[in-house]
């Protein structure tokens, strides 16, 4: 049995789930709507604000579609209910970001300025501390779109290995390289 499949999912209150005949699960709460495809194998039940999934045999597919959704629909409860949020911190110098409405303005060390239009779904903060770097917070019900767009501005640009400059997620190890060394022979 797979174990995150059989755990079920608790809806807090203020969440409803609507399950459709051709099972679109739809999740509602007081920060939005999402909706999921679930696969035709897979069963979904809703009984007293408990979420349960089923699946029909122990075949590696059901295993795995089984697990799949059960996180799925559990972090689109979470994002409903609480919401999600991703903070990414721009090291370099000179180095800003700036919001105006849904547009995100980076300076990253390029000749232009880069402007990224947000999601209507994605709010989007940036903060500038003095002598600290700059931070871009990111809050979403959705959390796959949320880790979509964060991989998006991580790839303007990727921490180097070598002094660390780049765009890279609060709390982030990047390992280090040591480059030249000045005695070699």
């Amino acid at each position: 049995m797979s174990r995150i499949g059989k755990k079920p999912v608790n809806l807090p209150a203020g969440v409803t789930v609507k399950v459709a005949p051709d099972n679109t699960v739809s999740v509602k709460g007081p920060l939005g709507e999402l909706f999921q495809k679930v696969d035709p194998d897979i069963s979904v039940k809703v009984d007293d604000g408990v979420l349960t999934l089923s699946r029909p045999t122990d075949q590696k597919r059901h295993r795995a579609l089984h697990g799949l959704y059960r996180a799925l629909l559990n972090n689109m409860v979470v994002g409903v209910s609480t919401g999600w949020e991703l903070k990414q911190e721009l090291i370099g110098v000179g180095f800003k970001a700036e919001v105006e409405g849904q547009v995100l303005k980076m300076s990253l060390g390029f000749s232009h300025d880069i402007h990224m239009l947000m999601p209507k779904e994605v709010k989007v903060e940036a903060q500038q501390e003095r002598r600290g770097n700059p931070i871009v917070t990111l809050r979403s019900p959705d959390r796959q779109l949320l880790g979509m767009v964060a991989a998006k501005i991580r790839s303007l640009r990727p921490p180097e290995p070598y002094r660390g400059k780049g765009i890279r997620f609060v709390g982030e190890e990047i390992r280090r390289k040591a480059g030249k060394s000045a005695n070699a022979k």
